[in-house]
């Protein structure tokens, strides 16, 4: 038997191929959603409306026909139910006929180039529009059930991201298609139908402007705030080992450089910055926003009590203890028991302190590095390389 899965575009049979308008005719039996089998019901052809991927092989494996074609929505290779049919079809002679996919026709109406559009599915499911949005200049996202276009637009203004623009679009391609430009905040408080869409534009997506950590320290507003050093913070975020969704607590975060270098390399994740000096914390929100990022969040206060209501941490750096070291680290143990800790030393007291929180947590895999910096400085008309104080960097972490 020879199956067809056929991408029809969003449901008007105008944005069918001709090649997929021939396999519909030739076809003994027609599958798919009642929505696009509704377009054909004045073909002379049996049709049956099944949506799972095991009851369309089930009807499949019942027929003795030698054509049938699986309707899909949309394009078959763009979040289509194509991708599990495949593994059910062995045996079949399988063919596969792309359509014009939502995001393809949306970005044509709203004159908008999408070879660049980062695509994610909010169709029933949480597919992180906010990390999504900050991380990419153009996002595109399928919305559906407890995640419409409101919703959505609701989470990304909740984080900051409320003056960006945004088009949303639904019934594309049928007589009643509404497409909106507006803000995303004030698309926020339209309404919209189960199946739409949604682009958001971000003209400063967080990314870095280097490859590796270690921005120069003239680029932060510093005050009289001290602040970890451009090699040493280099290497604070070698040690964290940042993955891009990443949770990051940056506890004592001084001018916000570390939390600064962290937001960049975390796009799709989050850092916390925890500060209780209120000098500082006016420098880590002035640094937050000269880069733009919108993925940092101040917590004022002191540590280990401020923690207990933020999220819980994939990576820890302690840039500053306040002596509470030992209740930072249970706080962020308490949240997430394979959580991987950085601490940075500078007094003999903080070292060992720190030494003795990697034996009584009884973490397994430790390090213990000794940073020393030294900077040419000129002297009349000569060099000389002038040493910056040593500085200890401790990881730790329990492998899970």
């Amino acid at each position: 038997m020879k199956v067809y899965l056929i991408g029809v575009g969003m449901g008007n049979p105008d944005l069918l191929t001709r090649e997929a308008e021939r396999a519909i005719l030739g076809s003994g039996l027609l599958l798919g959603a009642e929505r696009l089998l509704a377009e054909f019901a004045g073909l002379d052809i049996p049709r049956k409306p099944l949506v799972k991927p095991g009851d369309i092989a089930a009807a499949l494996a019942n027929w003795d026909g030698e054509q049938a074609s699986v309707l899909l929505s949309g394009d078959i290779g763009f979040y289509s139910g194509a991708k599990s049919l495949y593994p059910l079809l062995d045996g079949y002679e399988v063919v596969s006929l792309p359509g014009v996919s939502s995001l393809s026709y949306f970005c044509a109406k709203c004159h908008i180039p999408w070879q660049d559009v980062h695509s994610i599915s909010c169709h029933g499911r949480d597919g992180g529009i906010v990390s999504a949005v900050q991380s990419h200049g153009k996002t595109f996202a399928l919305t559906g059930g407890a995640f419409r276009v409101e919703q959505l637009c609701r989470q990304l203004a909740d984080a900051g991201l409320g003056r960006l623009p945004a088009w949303a679009g639904e019934w594309l391609s049928y007589p009643n298609e509404r497409i909106l430009r507006s803000t995303v905040a004030e698309l926020a408080e339209q309404r919209f139908e189960n199946l739409a869409v949604l682009l958001v534009e971000n003209p400063h997506p967080v990314q870095p402007e280097f490859q590796a950590p270690g921005l120069p320290d003239d680029v932060f507003l510093r005050g009289k705030v001290p602040m970890t050093k451009e090699e040493v913070r280099a290497l604070v975020v070698s040690k964290l080992r940042l993955r891009s969704r990443d949770v990051v607590w940056d506890v004592g975060a001084g001018t916000g450089s570390v939390s600064v270098e962290c937001a960049l390399r975390v796009p799709e994740g989050s850092v916390c910055a925890v500060e209780r000096k209120p000098e500082a914390v006016s420098l880590i929100r002035q640094n937050r926003d000269k880069f733009k990022l919108s993925n940092i969040y101040l917590t004022e206060g002191k540590a280990p009590a401020c923690l207990e209501n933020l999220p819980a941490p994939d990576r820890v750096f302690v840039g500053g203890s306040g002596g509470q070291l030992r209740g930072i680290v249970a706080a962020a143990l308490e949240k997430n028991a394979a959580v991987r800790i950085v601490v940075s030393a500078i007094t003999l007291e903080t070292l060992t302190a720190a030494l003795d929180v990697m034996k009584q947590f009884r973490f397994q895999e430790t390090e213990v590095v000794q940073v020393s910096v030294s900077r040419s400085a000129p002297v009349g008309s000569y060099h000389m390389m002038k040493a910056e104080n040593p500085v200890y960097l401790l990881s730790m972490e329990r492998p899970t």
